[in-house]
């Protein structure tokens, strides 16, 4: 991510890949929400939190291969 996030402010990113880069840092920050406030406290996680940060990240990494896909084909 921290990658991609460097090439995103030096070279530029198409649209899909910075919209993958949006949500990858979303599940990020939901990651840590979910262990700080949780994990941390040994409360037991939320399954319905546990689930949207796995689809955010799932559909993030999804965004960014088409990005990818498509940028080859040209």
């Amino acid at each position: 991510m921290s990658l991609l996030l460097y090439a995103a402010a030096t070279v530029g990113l198409p649209r899909l890949a910075l919209f993958a880069l949006v949500l990858f840092l979303a599940a990020a920050a939901g990651g840590a929400i979910l262990n700080l406030n949780y994990h941390w406290k040994q409360l037991p996680l939320p399954k319905g939190l546990v689930v949207a940060h796995a689809a955010i990240a799932v559909l993030g990494f999804v965004l960014l291969v088409t990005a990818t896909w498509a940028v080859r084909a040209r």
